[in-house]
């Protein structure tokens, strides 16, 4: 057995105070937001972690990257046939979460997700490298492949293919917009006694905040 009971730390590097959070929870997420990436550096600061329920029953987690929010939600971008398109098609309420190691923070989001609309899809893939483009097309995500070669061979084969030409988006790849119905904000603190503010979405679209003990 190895024994982890001593790894332990104390959190001091910010609070959480009602009176001093807006009353929408996106601008507090964009105010942290910038000031991880200020205090962290060029990281990748919108590395997410994604949750959803398997066609097995079963829940999963992967890291994927934030590449859009907006006061409808947060948006990323994958293969629609994936394990996890699969999933959100299967059941569109998903969790993400952020954890700023360096700020001792998290914010837990609980929302559904739906696919953006295609221009916004075009337009990102649009902006990304032409090897990104190529790997989106090459990999059949999620399936079963004999070898790393069968990834790289095709992918010499695209290349070849695409020589000189624009790379289209293919229409099983594009964007989840994540609109959420609750996002909790967790600042750590010392004796761990953290600091939880969960926002809450009513049905008129408000939100009301409440603090949840630690």
């Amino acid at each position: 057995m190895t024994d982890l009971s001593n790894y332990r730390r104390s959190y001091e590097k910010s609070e959480l105070i009602e009176n001093n959070l807006p009353y929408d929870p996106i601008n507090l997420f964009k105010k942290w937001f910038i000031e991880v990436e200020e205090y962290d550096g060029p990281g990748e600061v919108n590395a997410m972690t994604v949750s959803t329920f398997g066609l097995d029953g079963f829940p999963k987690n992967r890291v994927v990257l934030l590449k859009q929010y907006t006061y409808e939600g947060f948006i990323f971008f994958t293969n629609y046939e994936s394990e996890k398109g699969k999933a959100i098609a299967a059941n569109p309420h998903v969790c993400l979460s952020f954890f700023w190691e360096g700020m001792e923070r998290q914010v837990i989001i609980k929302g559904k997700a739906e696919k953006v609309i295609n221009n916004i899809s075009d337009g990102y893939f649009e902006s990304r490298p032409a090897g990104s483009k190529l790997g989106a097309r090459v990999s059949p995500q999620s399936q079963v492949i004999p070898s790393r070669d069968f990834i790289e061979n095709n992918l010499k084969k695209l290349e070849k293919e695409f020589e000189g030409k624009d790379i289209p988006r293919p229409e099983y790849w594009g964007g989840y917009l994540v609109r959420p119905i609750e996002i909790e904000f967790w600042q750590g603190r010392p004796n761990r006694l953290h600091d939880r503010i969960r926002y809450k979405l009513n049905s008129d679209f408000s939100w009301t905040k409440e603090r949840l003990a630690p």
